[in-house]
């Protein structure tokens, strides 16, 4: 399966052996492992929500768009959900091509459509004692919206 959304953690290991399995003409994998920051110490957890349906939908969609762009041998791309500490994975990209180009250029493609099009809200769960039960949504930024000009095709 090329796209999960789960709670559970993943290893980045068993995930690129998976993919490679049986596949002699891959020349590079590409990883790309996404963690919860503390930001400086300010944060306890995030909170990630999905559309259940939707979300693998869109996924899927991006997926597609990179494998018309390069020439991959496969994909995955898992994306936890539910309250994630700082340090823990939340998303992981693999792409794996005869060449490393192509394994690379698709790996930022699908992180920066993931961070824009993918349809997850996250919730800031605050690390001060005083502030606990205070949390607040996390806005999209400017410069992921920016990251993915680079990527129109030019007609």
């Amino acid at each position: 399966m090329k796209v999960r959304i789960q709670t559970e953690d993943f290893d980045a290991n068993e995930e690129c052996a998976r993919l490679a399995d049986g596949k002699n003409n891959i020349g590079a994998i590409v990883t790309f492992t996404g963690l919860c920051r503390d930001e400086e110490g300010r944060l306890s957890a995030l909170e990630l929500e999905h559309y259940p349906g939707m979300a693998e939908a869109k996924i899927q969609e991006i997926v597609e768009q990179a494998e018309t762009r390069w020439p991959l041998q496969g994909v995955t791309v898992i994306h936890r959900v539910g309250r994630i500490n700082p340090g823990a994975n939340i998303v992981l990209v693999v792409t794996a091509s005869a060449h490393r180009r192509a394994a690379f250029e698709a790996a930022e493609f699908l992180m920066d459509f993931l961070k824009t099009s993918a349809p997850f809200w996250k919730k800031e769960h605050l690390a001060d004692t005083k502030a606990a039960t205070e949390t607040g949504w996390v806005s999209a930024q400017d410069a992921d919206d920016e990251a993915t000009k680079r990527w129109q095709l030019k007609e």
